[in-house]
């Protein structure tokens, strides 16, 4: 237990000694800041931080309390205040800060004031702090016993290792020492013990902050004893011997050497690896900032689509409106006409009543004053008036049945009209089905590609997954080969004191053996070198044969495309050409057009099927080059990996063949170099794994996203069909309305005509009553005239000559006014005719533009989808591109820090050059020259062969 409290009270000096650090670098931030209340607001916080009620005792309070101090300093030193500091502190105890508030320290800080005395300041905040400014009614307190913390970050852990590892430089304020060595410690407490509320100004602020060594113008961080910097030197038994005296001496100088260059470069990459990480962090920030943005974008482009659709709807609904209204206009004026020419017709009846009676009433006052004989001239001239009445109502009733039968023609030609835009409509439908086929193929093809994309990624984490076990085994390979080598090196040692005289014969005929050994290894390089260069020009050949053919096919095929195309199109011509040929014959003959049409609607359905198994057939043999061009890579790859594999073999050879040349390396070494592969394993296993992670949460919002669109575009392709169904059903109800109102018009046709034969009829009957009534008067007459009118038969004769002469001019006049009226009315006919023609015609001409509008809209909907897909594939295009770019600079930065592992041993083998014979090193160099070749033409080839694979990937 008191163990544990010993620690309780390091861990709360610790958190002190940071928050008294993170308090002494606030003051300068604090006077530059421009507005009072921004000040004024700082030092209340400041204030809140140092009180014990308000922070918390214990340790999570300290962390929490730092936590704070660590974000204020932070915004102060970029400028700007956030978060909780934007208000003034609340009673009580402080928040818990939300996890969420770290990203604020893992931006790239500015650099660090690095004077904080008010004499470095600007002019302006001197002279604020000069002058006296209205007081506020805050006091402050600063307690230095009490503590406020809060949960280290990576940074400011490599902080406190650094402070302890090198000697401390503090930026913000130096200490002032006393001659007798005790520090100077101004009592701030006794000032601000008192609770009253104290006026604050400007320069109390100032002398408060250059107080703001926590009470302590020696703080808890300056007062700590810096570690002293510790050298690991490995300890050695030294023999008594004064002959190796000298040797342990130099390898002990050696060893310091390399203990300080193996910290400084540990201490290099611990920097380089915190670098890598910001940028890494900052460049994953920008990604997500660009990929939020597209997304917004897509969205803003999708909800103007939406708009524009919506307005599309709305304008076909006022239209659909306005027609409806124009239907309404013409039922109303065809109405009104049809009442007007019921009354045109009464009227008519009326007046050729009234003229019969006239005439009735004359004829009967005349015959009254005829004679007998007269009678006899009147009955004739009555008989000749019928039959002259009679032509003329045959010729009527003919002229009426030739008009009917132009207005049965007329209606026959409508209804053939109506059933061609039935057929033209059901042609329509069938073409939105075929296009909604279309659509469904393409969706289909796109899942394709999308499962091809997953293969391709799959393959690529295989072959990743291949280089890692490749690496692996030449790892342990060199570890195996290194640690037989040491062994043996420790064996030549204690052999070495021994074997000294008998060295030399035999080193000689090493150097012969050995120098045998180069001829042979040149030699075999050189085979090695000619078989390779033989090797790559015969894959070039090859593909570059391929690429040949390849490109010839292509061409082919495009050639035949377009050949096929012009056919089709000079086909379309001719085709068009026949269907104006038979428009034209149509006006004569309506049901050989009929036959006709149906024959031209069955060869272009045949000529569609024969395009698209053509199409079909060019699309499949396009599909079986491409399979065979891939088996041609496979074999070509399988070829690639057993001339590697061959080629590992003879590496193989060679390294047993030389493993006694080799044994002369060192073993002091071993443990360091080990310990460093496993610190860059482990950082390169995190860093790939922390790439694989962003790449999974990329292509997770990426799948969401797509999920979003594809869930938008199904709402759309439902609102668009749903509108397409309510305009189709307002055409059919147009339509039938059409057919009403023609049914009703041709109605009322026959309702006048048999109207005009009963008034004919009643005509007729009415002049034979009254030719029978005057024929029975008249006999009457005779005999009375006979009897009372005998002596003045000479006088009326004058008088009826003249008379009758009268009445003859007077019916000529009244019959050629009555033929003047019935043309009249014939010319309105005919006129009231055109005009429903008209009107029928204007109609149909509207209904022919809406659909062909609505026609167009459609088109431009499937356009604009296809371009969104398009649109869609391409980003992937470009995220798969950058994929493959993280992984060339992966790969690069691991051939980075195998260049430098290589130079460290490099340097480590210079400086242990003075233990080995001349004869040794320069062995020793020329097989570490032949190795680095071997691994250089090694890592040009590899690094081809990824060229090529990427370059194939692109292709597909």
């Amino acid at each position: 237990s008191v163990m544990e409290m010993g620690s309780e009270e390091e861990k709360w000096e610790k958190l002190d000694a940071e928050f008294d650090h993170f308090v002494v670098d606030m003051k300068p931030f604090v006077l530059r800041l421009p507005h009072r209340s921004e000040r004024q607001r700082c030092a209340l916080w400041i204030r809140k931080l140092c009180e014990p009620s308000g922070t918390g005792a214990g340790l999570m309070g300290r962390k929490n309390r730092n936590l704070y101090a660590k974000l204020l300093l932070h915004m102060l030193k970029r400028g700007t205040l956030e978060g909780p500091f934007t208000h003034r502190p609340e009673p009580g105890t402080l928040k818990t800060l939300p996890s969420y508030m770290s990203i604020y320290f893992d931006e790239p800080n500015p650099a660090r004031a690095k004077g904080s005395s008010p004499e470095r300041l600007p002019d302006w905040v001197m002279g604020e702090l000069g002058t006296s400014e209205p007081r506020t009614s805050e006091s402050w307190r600063l307690s230095s016993g009490e503590d406020n913390t809060l949960v280290l970050s990576s940074t400011d852990a490599h902080r406190e290792e650094f402070t302890e590892k090198l000697p401390i430089q503090s930026h913000s304020v130096s200490p002032t020492y006393r001659e007798d060595g005790q520090n100077i410690t101004p009592k701030i407490c006794e000032v601000h013990s008192k609770k009253s509320p104290v006026c604050l100004d400007d320069s109390d602020i100032e002398a408060r902050l250059n107080s703001w060594n926590l009470g302590i113008e020696n703080p808890r961080y300056l007062r700590q004893k810096p570690l002293p910097v510790s050298l690991m030197t490995p300890k050695f038994s030294l023999r008594k011997s004064s002959s190796l005296h000298d040797d342990h001496f130099l390898s002990r100088m050696h060893e310091k050497e390399l203990d300080m260059k193996a910290k400084m470069m540990e201490a290099k990459f611990h920097e380089e690896k915190l670098k890598l990480q910001q940028k890494h962090d900052a460049d994953v920030q920008k990604i997500l900032e660009r990929k939020n943005n597209e997304i917004e974008e897509m969205k803003n482009l999708y909800k103007k689509k939406q708009s524009e659709t919506e307005e599309c709807i709305r304008m076909l609904e006022k239209k659909v409106q306005t027609l409806i209204r124009d239907c309404q206009v013409i039922r109303e004026t065809k109405e009104n006409q049809i009442t007007e020419l019921k009354k045109i017709c009464e009227q008519s009846a009326e007046s050729l009543n009234n003229d019969w009676e006239k005439k009735l009433h004359s004829a009967v006052a005349e015959m009254e004053k005829e004679k007998f004989e007269l009678q006899k001239q009147h009955t004739e001239n009555i008989q000749e008036l019928l039959e002259d009445t009679n032509v003329r109502l045959n010729k009527m009733e003919s002229e009426y049945m030739v008009q009917t039968q132009s207005t049965n023609h007329m209606v026959k030609e409508l209804e053939a009209r109506v059933q061609q835009l039935t057929g033209e409509a059901e042609n329509s439908h069938l073409q939105k089905q075929k296009l909604l086929n279309e659509k469904l193929e393409l969706e289909r093809c796109y899942q394709i590609t999308c499962n091809e994309l997953q293969e391709v990624k799959a393959r690529r984490n295989i072959l990743h997954k291949e280089k890692d076990h490749l690496i692996n085994d030449y790892e342990q390979n060199m570890k195996l080969l290194q640690t037989k080598y040491d062994a043996d090196m420790n064996l030549l040692k204690q052999e070495h004191a021994l074997s000294a005289s008998k060295a030399s014969g035999k080193i000689e005929e090493l150097e012969q053996n050995i120098c045998q050994l180069k001829q042979q290894l040149q030699e075999s390089e050189l085979q090695r070198k000619q078989q390779l260069k033989d090797q790559e020009k015969k894959f070039q050949m090859e593909k570059n044969n391929l690429k040949h053919s390849y490109e010839k096919k292509v061409h082919e095929l495009q050639s035949e495309l377009e050949k096929e195309k012009e056919e089709a199109q000079r086909k379309n011509h001719k085709f068009e050409e026949v269907l104006k040929e038979k428009e034209e014959q149509l006006t004569h003959v309506t049901e050989v057009q009929r036959l006709q049409a149906q024959q031209a609607n069955a060869a272009l359905e045949e000529f569609k099927q024969q395009v698209e198994a053509n199409s079909e057939k060019v699309y499949a043999e396009m599909k079986e080059q491409m399979e065979k061009v891939e088996a041609d890579l496979t074999r070509s790859k399988s070829l690639r990996e057993k001339q590697s594999k061959e080629f590992l073999w003879q590496l193989e050879e060679v390294k047993q063949r030389y493993e006694q040349q080799i044994v002369e390396l060192k073993l002091e070494h071993e443990q360091e170099r080990t310990h460093l592969l496993q610190q860059h394993n482990a950082e390169k296993d995190s860093l790939v794994r922390d790439h694989e992670r962003e790449i999974e949460n990329l292509e997770k919002q990426l799948r969401s996203a797509n999920m979003e669109h594809e869930n938008q575009i199904q709402e759309f392709k439902k609102r668009d069909a749903q509108v397409i169904t309510d305009m189709e059903t307002q055409v059919h109800k147009l339509r039938e309305e059409l057919i009403n109102v023609n049914s009703q018009r041709k109605q009322q046709l026959v309702e006048l005509g048999l109207l005009r034969e009963e008034e004919k009829q009643r005509a007729a009957r009415d002049h034979e009553t009254a030719v029978c009534k005057l024929k029975a008067e008249s006999e009457k007459m005779k005999m009375e005239l006979k009897k009372a009118h005998a002596a003045e038969t000479e006088m009326t004769l004058e008088k009826a000559s003249s008379r009758l002469k009268q009445i003859e001019k007077e019916y000529t006049q009244k019959l050629s006014r009555s033929s003047q009226i019935i043309a009249e009315l014939q010319t309105t006919i005919s006129s009231l005719k055109e005009e429903s023609s008209r009107q029928q015609l204007a109609a149909e001409r509207r209904l022919q533009d809406v659909i062909q509008k609505f026609e167009d809209e459609k088109k431009q909907l499937i356009r604009d989808n296809d371009r969104a897909i398009k649109a869609l594939q391409d980003e992937l295009e470009s995220r798969s591109n950058q994929v493959r770019s993280a992984e060339k600079k992966l790969q690069y930065k691991e051939l980075e820090s195998q260049e430098q592992i290589t130079y460290i041993r490099q340097e480590y083998e210079t400086k242990f050059k003075g233990l080995m014979p001349a004869s040794l090193r320069q062995e020793l160099e020329d097989t570490i020259s032949s190795l680095k070749s071997q691994v250089n033409f090694l890592q040009k080839r590899a690094s081809i062969l990824q060229e090529e694979l990427t370059a194939c990937q692109g292709r597909r």
